[in-house]
């Protein structure tokens, strides 16, 4: 469907209403995470290095190396809830290389397959550590992620 040039569209409770120009419906992306799998474990499991992650949609691809690039939509928040970052607030995915990124997500994201989502809990020395970033995650916080992994390259 073909929205016309410059009309308002409603869509979806949870897409806003927006001026679509030529853009097919379909190629916006969603503002929330897909649906976890019924079966998604209640519980966070934990790595040696103190990482812990629920794999809540398994996903049925390959798994990404520390060396790939990956595209995701992600949440970010700290303990108190705060969300600091959200790709679904920017409504687009982010595509990076897994080598350089903080070490809880490098070794985070090699445990989801391609379609799948993790919940990942990271403590501060696989995050920014003692140091934080800017103003948004303070020093020795731990972060929380929600991560849906949509491809890799």
């Amino acid at each position: 469907m073909l929205a016309s040039y410059f009309h308002t569209a409603v869509l979806p409770a949870f897409m806003s209403t927006v001026i679509l120009g030529s853009l097919f419906v379909g190629d916006l992306q969603a503002a929330e995470p897909g649906p976890a799998d019924a079966d998604a474990p209640k519980e966070f499991t934990a790595t040696p290095s103190g990482l812990k992650y629920k794999i809540l949609r398994k996903g049925n691809g390959e798994k990404p190396q520390a060396s790939d690039t990956v595209k995701v939509n992600y949440r970010g928040w700290l303990d108190n809830g705060k969300e600091f970052d959200s790709s679904y607030k920017r409504g687009e995915p982010i595509s990076f290389p897994l080598n350089r990124v903080i070490p809880g997500w490098t070794e985070g994201m090699q445990l989801v397959s391609k379609g799948g989502m993790i919940e990942l809990e990271i403590p501060a020395k696989l995050g920014y550590g003692s140091r934080g970033a800017g103003g948004a995650i303070p020093p020795n916080a731990r972060l929380h992620f929600l991560v849906e992994l949509i491809d890799i390259q």
